[in-house]
């Protein structure tokens, strides 16, 4: 059960009388919905104070979980139980009711973006310097979505500098400022936040959409780029102070809209890159003073060259670039020249160079592998790329120069994330997709095996590893209600710490994030 969609359904019911035993209508399930969730949620179900409740919006929560949810509530939560209070055929009328798509994708305009703007501080008033004494690079966000907070953990000490409730259901990582000062938060209901590292307080929060991926920071600091699910748009930020300065309807030929899978920045080119769930292309939208429109926006084709103009207005162009497939998720080399995406059926991958606008290789990669947790690291005098996949026990080994698979790494099961670090000879990777999800494993990068398997919670879900600045210490989440992250040495692979924490899942260090650390996830 995904917790992402947990807590949407948290503030569901409100007192509700008992209805008769007959089954509820879906005019009944819209009559009670109006009633007794509309004010929290809204008319529409797109949210107000509570979050959106639409399929998009509940991840991986099942119906049948929504139900128990609805009827007993969840700890540490607003929501109580209401099943005395509700009849098991109104529970079952208003879980199918939030679980119905709606009839079109809603509208969630610039009028509606930046009505929604709260701007809690003025950055010009932000002092110079940090409140606090830490190293302000060795920080890392912890995000909890046992409860929906996030901690500011002090990574020499292992200490929390700060903890603060966070948007439902945090996704898509933490992003930070090129200077480390300041962290950008998307929640997969559509907000952006803005926190102030140095003084420990948000400074401003916008909703971009109605179900949002991710959002990507621009390498001089200057910009946001948000993806969204729904609507099918991308939206611009002044990162200062997240003023809306445009929408990008997402769209292909013959006026096929995508939602968005995901949204990279690509510092060499000054530019953003996204990834599309729905038509077979590649967006590239420049963000320099001095690019000007981007070929006016045409588009560039395999067969036939380039196309007809589609320039989208505005300051932000993008160029369309035609893939032979869909390509899911992202990662790039080292000079963000090339691209590797997973295909949709999830048996290959595929290399675009962004310079020349075409495909250069085909990657065997069956298993769907999660390429957006790869991780790059030199052997015999070049890169090389390793990923998990989500279907298959097993790390590929991909060279970069051949762009052949040079090994496949049997594991315990399949797993979501892979991290290492400059300074270390060692990958860590979870297998939390499979049965023996507390399971952590070590890879040496030289000899390609693995070297040590950890069990630090038996029994409960360990994943998401991710080192300190230094390369001295590795942080584990045991994603648990109850849980923990766990602190390991990461020469003699002890542990050395643990911290309780409510489902703890990514956590984002400062340093190596926005130095873009070949190790860790961008």
């Amino acid at each position: 059960m995904g917790a992402r969609g947990i807590l949407y359904i948290l503030l569901l019911a409100c007192a509700v009388p008992a209805l008769a035993a007959p089954a509820q209508t879906s005019e009944d399930a819209s009559r009670l919905f109006a009633e007794h969730c509309a004010a929290c949620h809204g008319a529409d179900r797109l949210g107000a104070i509570g979050p959106a409740l639409l399929p998009e919006n509940l991840g991986r929560l099942r119906k049948a979980e929504a139900e128990k949810i609805i009827v007993s509530g969840r700890p540490a939560t607003q929501m109580p139980g209401v099943g005395d209070k509700l009849t098991a055929e109104q529970v079952k009328a208003l879980a199918d009711y939030i679980y119905t798509p709606l009839a079109s994708v809603p509208a969630w305009g610039m009028a509606e973006i930046a009505a929604s703007r709260v701007v809690n501080v003025d950055p010009a008033s932000l002092p110079d310097r940090p409140q606090w004494s830490a190293d302000p690079l060795n920080l890392f966000t912890v995000v909890e979505t046992g409860d929906h907070h996030v901690t500011i953990l002090d990574g020499d000490t292992n200490t929390a500098l700060a903890r603060f409730q966070s948007r439902f259901a945090l996704h898509g990582g933490a992003k930070y400022s090129p200077d480390g000062r300041f962290v950008y938060l998307a929640s997969r209901d559509g907000w952006i936040s803005k926190y102030d590292l140095y003084t420990l307080q948000i400074v401003a929060e916008i909703r971009v959409g109605v179900n949002t991926r991710n959002v990507a920071v621009s390498h001089d600091g200057r910009f946001l780029m948000a993806g969204n699910m729904l609507p099918h748009t991308l939206v611009a930020l002044d990162a200062r102070d997240l003023t809306p300065l445009q929408v990008i309807p997402v769209e292909g030929d013959l006026k096929a809209t995508s939602r968005v899978s995901a949204v990279y920045t690509a510092p060499p080119r000054a530019s953003f890159v996204v990834a599309l769930k729905d038509i077979p292309e590649i967006w590239e939208i420049p963000y320099a003073d001095d690019a000007g429109p981007v070929m006016n926006g045409f588009v560039h084709s395999y067969e036939k060259g380039l196309e007809e103009g589609i320039g989208t207005g505005g300051r932000f162009q993008a160029l369309r670039i035609r893939s032979p497939d869909i390509l899911d998720d992202f990662f790039f080399d080292r000079t963000y020249e090339r691209v590797m995406g997973a295909s949709r059926d999830g048996a290959k991958g595929l290399v675009v160079d962004l310079d020349i606008k075409r495909k250069v290789a085909e990657i065997d990669l069956p298993g769907m592998p999660h390429l957006g947790s790869g991780i790059i690291f030199r052997k015999d005098g070049r890169d090389h790329m390793a990923t998990p996949h989500l279907k298959e026990a097993v790390i590929s080994v991909i060279d970069m120069t051949t762009w052949k698979t040079v090994k496949r790494i049997p594991t315990l099961g399949p797993g979501f994330f892979m991290r290492g670090h400059e300074t270390s000879p060692y990958a860590w990777i979870d297998v939390s997709m499979g049965k023996d999800k507390d399971a952590i494993q070590i890879i040496d990068l030289d000899s390609l095996e693995i070297v040590r398997t950890l069990r630090p919670a038996p029994g409960k879900t360990t994943a998401h590893a991710e080192f300190d600045r230094w390369g001295k210490t590795v942080l584990i989440s045991v994603m648990e209600g109850d849980g923990a992250l766990i602190v390991f040495d990461a020469k003699t692979l002890e542990e050395c710490a643990r911290l309780p924490m409510k489902r703890p899942v990514g956590k984002y260090n400062v340093f190596n994030k926005i130095n873009y650390s070949s190790g860790t996830s961008h």
